[in-house]
């Protein structure tokens, strides 16, 4: 079975109140239909920095993040993290704001996840940072874990 890293955009868009404005509407839509047809196919994980972020903010809404995180397995902060993270924030000029962004597609390379699941289009899921990553990877001979959205994440069923 396939392996999913959920980073932190995919609980709050479960967890978030529906959206009258597009295109996020149309991402929660996304979201949770991805949740409830496809996940089963897949063995999911998250890490103690979605933990972090999903449990920011207002309490009640953290709480039902967190809750769409409850059961999932939690990937261990490996040797080399931090160091891949400053490479990775290097590499695509990752602003200060963006450091837990790196940390999330280090812990996919670290623990040779196969995708990492998000709707952060600015600093995860856009093919120029795809490109960049897949060379680095390639050249440092680490696994390259195919970054996406809900959108583009499916098993198909014949």
């Amino acid at each position: 079975m396939q392996s999913v890293y959920i980073e932190t955009t995919i609980p709050s868009y479960l967890a978030a109140h529906p959206s009258s404005l597009e295109p996020r509407a149309a991402h929660q839509r996304l979201t949770h239909e991805w949740w409830n047809t496809e996940r089963h196919k897949f063995l999911l994980y998250s890490s103690l920095l979605v933990r972090q972020e999903a449990s920011r903010g207002d309490p009640k809404a953290a709480q039902r993040r967190l809750d769409y995180l409850k059961g999932m397995a939690e990937l261990e902060i490996l040797p080399g993290v931090e160091q891949l993270e400053s490479e990775l924030i290097r590499l695509f000029q990752l602003p200060p704001r963006a450091a837990t962004d790196a940390g999330h597609l280090a812990m996919a390379i670290l623990h040779r996840i196969d995708y990492l699941l998000t709707w952060n289009c600015t600093h995860l899921a856009n093919a120029t940072l795809q490109k960049d990553l897949m060379q680095y990877c390639l050249y440092h001979q680490l696994h390259v874990p195919i970054v996406c959205t809900p959108e583009t994440l499916s098993i198909s069923n014949p």
